[in-house]
């Protein structure tokens, strides 16, 4: 055989193993082929791509047996089907085998708990949900058998869960299905329904009273000496105005407002609307901001109250501004098209906030700042809410990037 032929064969071989290996990868359950002859098996794991060629121990295998095992059972190909089915429920289901491996994790679960749902079949539950084995549910149902039924679940997602046991012909475990039903969106709803009722209370025992105080604080100031005047100037009726601040910053987070709206081309409000307040902002504090504009979003419109959404701005300024510590301030605003939404991102270069307290900074009077109220944050996740938005956070120790999700808007 010549040259040229040997390097024909030598192709053609090839072609074939990646035509084989190829096949292999495609196949929705797990197979093991082991070759006496050869000393060597092919393994091919659910959820795994590609499949693994290594030796094993040919005494164990019965000489000149080839020996073909598929490792699936029975519910396999049913999961390939409802895994279609399910992505559309939204609850979180998942499915796990008797080891508590991930056979099956629907959309709605993977969305919520910020993982990728290809790669979560294949891992063990702890890896999906990240808190201790003796915390997980579906573990306890392996361990002791027994379902459960309609179980509270207080830890950091909040909800109600079950499980079910799904047995084979022997009466051995096969799967465990939990499903849970995420009440994360609804403690948070329950909490602005608290505090529209607190906030209710408060404007009208308190704001009267503090109007009032702050009118007879005027009147008395004509009257008294210079001193005791320029005591009322910068310390007494100051307070009272920012009393009065908190109050309305408050009410605005409680109680849904009729905001007042007008369209934007998106390049216009952030150069010639939003850049003129953060701007002189950043020079004055030494700061920094930069902007990027896909093309695609140029030319966007939004449908939004100019004023409401400078404030949001302003206040994702000054976070970022008192994160930054001895480092020079850099701000980066970013915008993207994603489907019928324009997607702002607000990043700076700060020291990053705690993970411990990340889940909690959109929350009504929560602030680790000593002369902080708490209330900057919650305000600008109401207005972008009202505006049909959506505002997000994730941070790292290399900084924070808010993440503002607006509707475009399209002309009738």
């Amino acid at each position: 055989m010549n040259n040229f032929s040997k390097k024909n064969e030598l192709e053609t071989l090839k072609i074939e193993n990646q035509l084989y290996k190829e096949l292999i990868s495609q196949l929705p359950y797990s197979l093991v082929y082991q070759n006496p002859q050869l000393g060597y098996q092919v393994e091919k794991k659910k959820g795994k791509q590609f499949p693994v060629i290594h030796p094993y121990q040919k005494e164990l295998v019965e000489e000149k047996q080839l020996n073909l095992t598929i490792t699936s059972d029975l519910f396999e190909p049913v999961e390939n089907i409802l895994s279609k089915i399910i992505d559309h429920v939204p609850h979180h289901i998942v499915f796990t085998d008797k080891n508590g491996i991930i056979t099956l994790c629907n959309l709605q679960a993977a969305r919520d708990l910020h993982v990728d749902q290809k790669e979560m079949v294949g891992k063990h539950i702890r890896e999906l949900l990240q808190i201790p084995d003796e915390k997980i549910i579906i573990l306890e149902t392996l361990r002791t058998g027994k379902e459960i039924i309609d179980q509270e679940v207080l830890d950091r997602n909040y909800g109600i869960i079950n499980t079910r046991i799904i047995y084979d012909a022997h009466g051995s475990i096969q799967r465990v299905v939990g499903t849970f039903q995420f009440l994360n969106r609804i403690k948070n709803a329950e909490k602005q329904a608290l505090a529209g009722r607190i906030a209710a209370g408060i404007a009208h025992e308190v704001r009267n009273p503090l109007t009032t105080v702050r009118g007879y604080l005027q009147l008395l100031q004509m009257k008294v000496e210079p001193e005791i005047s320029e005591l009322f100037e910068s310390l007494l009726i100051p307070e009272i105005d920012r009393a009065n601040k908190i109050i309305s910053d408050f009410l605005r987070i409680a109680k849904p407002s009729q905001t007042k709206t007008q369209i934007f081309q998106v390049t216009d409000f952030f150069n010639n609307q939003l850049g003129n307040f953060l701007n002189s902002e950043a020079h004055l504090y030494n700061g920094e901001i930069n902007y990027e504009f896909c093309p695609k979003s140029e030319t966007c419109l939004i449908e939004v109250n100019g004023d409401e959404l400078i404030q949001v701005f302003i206040n994702l300024f000054r976070n970022s501004l008192q994160a930054k510590q001895d480092e020079h301030l850099k701000i980066h605003i970013k915008t993207k098209v994603v489907k019928d939404l324009l997607v702002i991102t607000f990043s700076d270069n700060g020291n990053g906030i705690n993970p411990s307290i990340l889940p909690y900074i959109f929350d009504p009077f929560f602030t680790t700042k000593d002369e902080g109220t708490g209330l900057g944050l919650s305000v600008s996740k109401k207005i972008i809410e009202n505006h049909n938005g959506l505002m997000e956070v994730s941070s790292s120790k290399d900084g924070t990037v808010f993440s503002i999700s607006l509707p475009i808007a399209k002309l009738s």
